[in-house]
């Protein structure tokens, strides 16, 4: 069984630590301080972590890909990094590449795409482009605390709009509704589903694991008042934990379908590269008397190891665990009369812009 770490709890932060990654041989980053500085450290504690944001001004916004585990072949990351500090969160690795930690500084030191929607209308404006979804929310959240500063997923959104072109949304924030109104258009012209992930429904656990983002109770709000607006929603029971969250799968069901949710899904956790030891470290400062059995049980459904990045395999795990949370899921969203998610957006009504800003006429 784990023992609990003797460092205090990061506060207020997903990760607890902000090692560097080794797989890119990347030098380690030792702190410099002089005396003084390392005496207020001993009698004070760290320094309070703030988030940092920088712009980036990329030369593509729009990335492809032919992964045949997910429903999408295209989609758009506004930021980099994550403020909502989700430990579990697969997107962390990429941090990195830009000689960051996956851990503190993936949720610290964020970077903004200022130019995002201008790069996509360049790219709606190739005579080749061929219009399909554009999935938001894929790698970091499209309304993580920053949004409301810089607007970045809102200008994209008013171009999908502008263009008739549909795109669909994931994320753990209530902030979406911010955009009720221009979703609400989108929607009219069938050119939009809003995805909102909910791991449990405990708010004390929820701070612990994504502590900024939006408590439970929040988050199913924003679905009904999405799903009364006649926006198309889905509730997605992600990522489950085994006996950390997975208890809570059945009453999320049940709650999704009270707000008037059409569809839900679930998937179960993944740990890929720095993300593994990042949760184990989690595990053991908050739920060091259970650890073992967590990575017991992962390891169980990812064939002996933290995690399957096969594809075919990655996205579906296997074994007598994994297939009891199948069956659970399955018959609770039989009991609420969920479907599974079915985004039929209409790719007919798109009208490519001219790089001036006009719409094309032909």
């Amino acid at each position: 069984m784990s023992s609990k770490p003797d460092h205090k709890p990061v506060h207020g932060r997903g990760a607890q630590s902000s090692a560097l990654s080794d797989r890119f041989a990347l030098p380690e980053r030792l702190v410099d301080d002089d005396w003084r500085e390392a005496m207020r450290t001993l009698e004070d504690g760290p320094p309070k972590l703030r988030t940092e944001v920088t712009l980036e001004h990329p030369k593509s916004i729009l990335t492809f890909n032919q992964s045949p585990d997910i429903g999408f072949d295209r989609s758009i990351n506004a930021y980099r990094g994550c403020e909502h500090g989700c430990v579990y969160c697969y997107a962390r690795p990429t941090h990195a590449w830009q000689d960051l930690s996956p851990g503190l500084d993936f949720e610290t030191k964020l970077f903004a795409k200022a130019n995002a929607a201008e790069l996509l209308r360049e790219t709606l404006a190739r005579r080749k482009y061929v219009p399909a979804p554009i999935a938001m929310g894929t790698n970091t959240d499209p309304y993580q605390p920053i949004e409301r500063d810089y607007r970045i997923t809102r200008q994209v959104l008013e171009l999908c709009l502008e263009t008739r072109h549909p795109v669909m949304i994931t994320t753990k924030s209530d902030r979406v509704l911010d955009d009720i109104g221009l979703l609400q258009e989108l929607a009219a012209l069938q050119l939009v589903a809003v995805s909102i992930s909910v791991t449990s429904l405990d708010p004390r656990l929820s701070a612990k694991l994504e502590p900024r983002a939006a408590s439970p109770a929040k988050r199913l709000a924003a679905l009904e008042k999405l799903s009364d607006a006649g926006i198309p929603t889905h509730c997605s029971v992600a990522p489950v934990i085994p006996a950390i969250t997975d208890c809570f799968m059945e009453e999320i069901i049940a709650s999704a379908a009270s707000a008037g949710v059409r569809s839900a899904g679930w998937i179960l956790l993944r740990l890929p590269h720095e993300v593994a030891p990042l949760f184990r470290e989690w595990l053991d400062v908050h739920f060091p008397d259970r650890a073992a059995k967590v990575m017991g049980i992962v390891q169980s459904v990812r064939g002996g190891k933290d995690n399957d990045s096969r594809f075919f395999h990655r996205m579906r795990p296997s074994g007598v665990w994994a297939e009891l949370f199948r069956t659970r899921f399955r018959i609770a969203a039989r009991r609420a009369g969920l479907a599974k998610a079915d985004y039929r957006l209409d790719c007919s009504q798109f009208r490519p812009p001219t790089r001036d800003g006009q719409l094309a006429l032909f």
